[in-house]
């Protein structure tokens, strides 16, 4: 393999693996921890401390899985391409 395809797919395993970082984030949040699904609204009364401490830990894990894929394909994507329409 070439260096560039090497490159090609780091580039994609990292794309993978937020992805999956994100959907996997979600699926504790609102299916797995808790015993619930979707947001606990009133349930919250009666839902012990661990479980709404664990849930909001994922959610903070989830939103910087979505930062760090957003600044990662800036940096790796649109970044390069206006880079290249200034130049033309």
């Amino acid at each position: 393999m070439e260096k560039k395809g090497k490159w090609r797919v780091l580039h994609r395993l990292i794309i993978i693996n937020f992805a999956f970082q994100i959907l996997y984030g979600f699926y504790m949040v609102f299916f797995a921890i808790g015993g619930g699904k979707y947001p606990l609204f009133k349930r919250v009364i009666f839902t012990p401390l661990e479980v709404i401490i664990k849930r909001r830990l994922y959610s903070i894990e989830v939103w910087l899985a979505i930062v760090g894929l957003s600044i990662y394909l800036a940096i790796t994507e649109v970044f390069p391409k206006k880079v290249m329409e200034n130049q033309k």
